[in-house]
């Protein structure tokens, strides 16, 4: 089975989605992973904002969203 991270701050299960953001976000040394709705509060920004932004970096190709 598949080793699934969990959110640091709420321990929710993460999407993949949600880890490529954290690393993208936070950088590439990134070790604590977050959700979105954690990530938005951290750096203070809105839930919806970081969705958009997750749409956008796939539009773009990054092939950390493929």
């Amino acid at each position: 089975m598949a080793n699934k991270r969990k959110c640091v701050e709420c321990n929710a299960p993460l999407k993949r989605d949600e880890v490529a953001l954290s690393i993208k976000i936070l950088g590439l040394n990134v070790t604590n992973f977050y959700c979105i709705a954690c990530l938005a509060e951290i750096i203070d920004c809105d839930q919806d904002d970081l969705t958009i932004k997750i749409q956008e970096f796939k539009e773009q190709g990054c092939t950390m969203f493929l």
